[in-house]
Order: C-alpha cells, then structure tokens, then sequence
C-alpha cells in the first residue's frame, strides 16, 4: 500500500497529533517517513498570527528558525524512533509551504501526504489561506487530513 510518508510539520499541537497519528499509521504499514518544515525566511519584523509584535535581527531569525526546526522535525523523528520507523527530515526555507511540500513530495517519491488541518474559518481563514487546502488542490498523491482533538 503506503511505502513512503510525507509528514509535514508547522508546529502546532494539531500538526504534532498529525505527525504522531503519521507515524503510527506508517508503522502499521512498514512504510518509512519524511518530516518536513517550510520555515519562513529572515525578516526583520516577527509576526505572531497576523500582527508585528517586535523585531529581530537576521542572525537572531537564524536562531529562532534553527531552534523551531530541532523542535518541531525532533518530535516526528523520536515518535519513528521510538515506533521502529525510518525516518528523515528536511528543512527548508519557504515563502509558500504548500508548494515546498508537494516540491518534496514529487522529490523524495511519497506516496501519501499526512497533515494536519487548522480548519480556520471566516475572515482569519480568508486572510491567511489554508496550507492544507492548497496541499489538496495540487497533489497528484493521496493526502491524508487529521482533524484530531483541536
């Protein structure tokens, strides 16, 4: 069936259940995954949902991306360590995380797609778009969306 699972991440709490329920479903299957993080490039204005909220230098947006991409890409990587599954992870550095995890998908030759999705509605949904939903509209490969407990 599932060989290959791309298991892309932005942090959450939903997009971590969706990583774990990922690596439990390729564990069932023997299949191997592939942790992803789209981190936003350096600007120098930090941004918390839609509003500034300070500002950081590009040495300091390093830092911060670096330590958000041990965090986010460690917890799929213990949860496959922990459940006997390959893994790998990538990071990259993504205006449009949607294009990037199809990019890596086609790339590294997945065969399902598991994410999470937020489910944002109204003006916030309009406003900042839903990764998943672009996901969706551009795979050529089955994509898994993990509603969880959020």
């Amino acid at each position: 069936m599932f060989k290959h699972i791309l298991i892309p991440t932005d942090g959450s709490p939903l997009s971590n259940q969706a990583a774990l329920a990922g690596v439990r479903l390729a564990a069932a299957l023997g299949a191997r995954v592939t942790g992803v993080f789209a981190a936003p490039p350096a600007t120098p204005v930090i941004y918390k949902a839609v509003l500034p909220v300070g500002y950081a230098t590009p040495r300091e947006h390093a830092t911060m991306i670096r330590k958000a991409v041990e965090h986010h890409l460690g917890t799929i990587a213990k949860a496959a360590r922990e459940a006997g599954v390959a893994c790998e992870v990538v990071s990259v550095t993504s205006d449009f995380p949607a294009d990037t995890i199809l990019a890596i998908a086609r790339k590294r030759r997945c065969d399902l797609i598991v994410m999470a999705s937020h489910s944002r509605k109204g003006l916030r949904g309009v406003l900042l778009g839903s990764e998943t939903q672009k996901v969706l509209a551009g795979s050529r490969i089955p994509v898994l969306v993990y509603r969880g407990d959020s």
